[in-house]
């Protein structure tokens, strides 16, 4: 299998925040609700959803301040595990030597990993536990 078959759709896009609460609510002027608060560690991380569009904001990370800001797209998947081991078969470039978590995010955690895209992108393959 390649890992085209693992991806169900975009699961958020990652955008790191000099300021999260500033950031949550400029994008709730844009219509958009808080789908989860969460913490990780020290710091906060929020999901901003309308629609079909979830942005994954968080603190305590450097912020590029200009063009380019965009940290990650994260691409939802059912099985990390799957779509991991044919990322790996595939021979994509991995950020990761293996499969990442944090269980304070939605009710039992997430699973996930980072691949590279050809432009530098970082690809986040995640999985809702």
């Amino acid at each position: 299998m390649a890992i085209k078959d693992d991806i169900t759709g975009i699961q958020h896009v990652g955008i790191p925040s000099k300021d999260l609460d500033k950031t949550i609510a400029f994008y709730e002027s844009l219509g958009f609700e808080q789908a989860g608060l969460f913490h990780n560690g020290e710091n906060r991380c929020a999901f901003m959803r309308f629609g079909n569009l979830t942005i994954e904001t968080w603190e305590g990370d450097p912020v590029a301040m200009k063009a380019g800001a965009i940290n990650h797209i994260s691409l939802n998947t059912p099985d990390v595990e799957k779509a991991f081991a044919d990322a790996k078969a595939q021979d994509l470039e991995l950020v990761d030597k293996e499969i990442q978590s944090i269980p304070s995010f939605w009710e039992k955690g997430i699973r996930y990993f980072n691949i590279l895209g050809p432009n530098q992108e970082t690809i986040e393959f995640c999985q809702i536990l």
